[in-house]
C-alpha cells in the first residue's frame, strides 16, 4: 500500500507493487490528511524477489528501476516505532514486508516490537491472514488486543464511523 502512496507523491518506487487504479485516491488522501499519513522514509530493496544466490539487497531512499521494495529500511522501522508508542489504539493492517523471507522480516518484527512495548497502554488489532500469520510466526500474537484474519474487510468496516462492531463488544 505504501508504494501507491509514494507514487501518488511523487516518488520513485522501481518495480514495486502499485495500485495504479488508487493512485487518485492516494493523492487526495495526501492532500486532505498532509502529514497524518506516515510512509515509509527508507526501504529495502532487491532485484530479485525469487531467493536467488547473487541476488542485490539495498537500503535506500528512493527505489531505482529494476529493484523492488520488499520491506521498510530501518529508518522507517524507528519511525514507525515512534507513531506506535504514542497511540492509545492501533489497527493494523499487512505487514511491513514480505515475512517469510528471513532477509525481509526486520520491517514487520519491528512494528511487533513497539506494539508490544506498548504493554497495555493501548488497544491493538492486526487485521489480516497475512499479518496474523506474521505475528504468530514471531510470536507477538499474545500482544496484541484482538487478532482477526478480515483484513480488507476489516479496513472497509471502520471506513465509514471508525469502529468495528465485533471490536467494539470485545472492550
Amino acid at each position: 500500500m505504501s508504494y501507491t502512496f509514494k507514487k501518488a507523491r511523487g516518488e520513485e518506487i522501481g518495480g514495486s507493487f502499485l495500485d495504479e487504479a488508487s493512485l487518485d485516491y492516494a493523492k487526495s488522501c495526501l492532500e486532505k490528511a498532509g502529514d497524518k499519513i506516515v510512509l515509509p522514509v527508507d526501504s529495502v530493496i532487491t532485484d530479485s524477489f525469487e531467493p536467488v544466490e547473487g541476488r542485490k539487497i539495498e537500503v535506500v531512499k528512493a527505489i531505482p528501476e529494476g529493484f523492488q521494495g520488499v520491506d521498510i529500511g530501518p529508518e522507517s522501522g524507528k519511525l514507525f516505532a515512534s507513531v506506535i508508542a504514542k497511540a492509545k489504539m492501533v489497527f493494523w493492517n499487512g505487514p511491513m514486508g514480505v515475512f517469510e523471507q528471513e532477509e525481509f522480516q526486520a520491517g514487520t518484527k519491528a512494528v511487533c516490537e513497539a506494539i508490544k512495548d506498548l504493554e497495555g497502554r493501548a488497544f491493538t488489532v492486526c487485521g489480516g491472514g497475512d499479518s496474523a500469520a506474521a505475528i504468530k510466526q514471531f510470536g507477538y500474537k499474545q500482544n496484541f488486543s484482538h487478532v482477526s484474519t478480515g483484513g480488507g474487510a476489516s479496513l472497509e468496516m471502520i471506513e465509514n464511523d471508525g469502529h468495528l462492531p465485533g471490536v467494539d463488544v470485545l472492550r
